[in-house]
């Protein structure tokens, strides 16, 4: 169960210090984009596994491209694991994308991008990220921390056609929901305690999608995917190894 606690029990700012701020008795962050740069925030502790939960509604302007706030789990080093949420902006009448990634041991390129079906500006909606011994590539062991941003990223929209025109700015993201579900590590810890039943999340029920979810996500791949990393023959000839569960 989520319950409703401030920021600072498990955050804390990691980048752009002037550029945040915590209403609501700290219930909710502000990050905010605007010259020179952006800001981020990141987890307090490391984790094995567990159900995390993000809660955001984005206040951008109509002309955002090059905009990114991102969302995701990440381990540290050069040979890191990392699962990505990222929502691009875009200009005045065109799509926001939402971009999902995946890198293992600091190799990445394993995206998905869909065209959103609901407007992010409108209300706060929740993303979440399960992650057992099922859910989430079996790769090397590492410890994983939360972290979440909003910054400039001019490449992101139209193949960097599209610049980021800071003369709209400021640029926000409003965060909600700081508790998660987990299991806590640090790097000397046995990652194996992680997958341990007792833990909610890694009971059999949660080792694949349901045949509810299964459908819901067949929908969204069939009307609104506009990039698959596993059709991309080009870049991959010969599909990954995990294309065939796609």
């Amino acid at each position: 169960i989520i319950s409703d606690v401030s920021f600072d029990q498990n955050y804390y700012i990691t980048w752009g210090y002037d550029h945040f701020w915590t209403p609501n008795q700290g219930r909710e962050v502000v990050l905010s984009l605007c010259y020179p740069s952006g800001a981020g925030f990141g987890s307090k502790l490391l984790y094995g596994s567990g159900f995390f939960y993000f809660r955001f509604r984005m206040k951008i302007p109509v002309n955002s491209a090059g905009v990114v706030t991102a969302c995701y789990l990440t381990s540290q080093g050069h040979n890191h694991h990392e699962v990505d949420i990222e929502f691009l902006g875009n200009n005045e009448g065109k799509h926001i994308y939402i971009s999902a990634n995946a890198f293992t041991n600091g190799i990445g390129g394993r995206k998905h991008r869909f065209s959103l079906w609901f407007d992010t500006t409108a209300d706060f909606h929740t993303y979440q990220i399960l992650w057992n011994h099922h859910q989430i590539a079996k790769c090397e062991k590492l410890p994983m921390q939360i972290e979440a941003s909003l910054w400039n990223a001019s490449w992101a929209t139209d193949g960097g056609r599209m610049q980021i025109s800071l003369s709209y700015a400021p640029f926000e993201a409003r965060y909600r929901g700081f508790d998660v579900a987990r299991c806590s590590v640090d790097k000397s810890s046995d990652m194996n305690q992680c997958y341990a039943s007792h833990y909610w999340w890694n009971e059999v029920r949660f080792w694949e999608l349901d045949s509810n979810q299964r459908r819901r996500y067949q929908n969204v791949r069939r009307h609104h995917m506009v990039y698959d990393y596993c059709s991309d023959t080009h870049r991959y000839p010969r599909p990954p190894t995990e294309c065939q569960y796609s």
